[in-house]
């Protein structure tokens, strides 16, 4: 069975899309710990990040790279954390997390509930700002 990401890749299930090329995809997590969370998967379903191939592995953190980037611009913070966990997912993902205490990446705290309009005016916001 597919997992949800490779659902969002194949357009099965929407997402918040911030950027995408033929390999990889980025969007917004929808159930945030800040706004802005985004996460960055390639599009090959691999459940085991350090499974990726040496190439697909480093182009991976290259486009998280351009992605973090983007959204240090779109969304005013002093970092973006990143963080692969990849236990809820069976899909390797990379989770960039807007940053301005070290609170900002507790996994553990509520998660945020965002109304759908917001979602898309943040999701446009960090596209208009990432240099594919």
């Amino acid at each position: 069975m597919a997992s949800i990401f490779s659902r969002i890749v194949a357009g099965e299930i929407p997402a918040y899309k911030v950027a995408e090329d033929e390999n990889y995809l980025a969007f917004l997590d929808v159930f945030p710990l800040i706004k802005g969370h985004v996460l960055v998967i390639p599009k090959q379903e691999i459940d085991y990040i350090f499974d990726l191939e040496d190439d697909v592995y480093s182009a991976l953190q290259l486009f998280a790279k351009k992605v973090a980037k983007g959204l240090k611009e779109a969304i005013p913070c002093k970092r973006i954390g990143v963080t692969v966990i990849g236990l809820e997912v069976p899909h390797v993902h990379i989770h960039l997390v807007p940053m301005n205490g070290m609170d900002d990446m507790n996994f553990a705290k509520p998660k945020l509930k965002l109304e759908a309009e917001e979602m898309k005016e943040i999701a446009e916001k960090i596209a208009a700002k990432i240099d594919l």
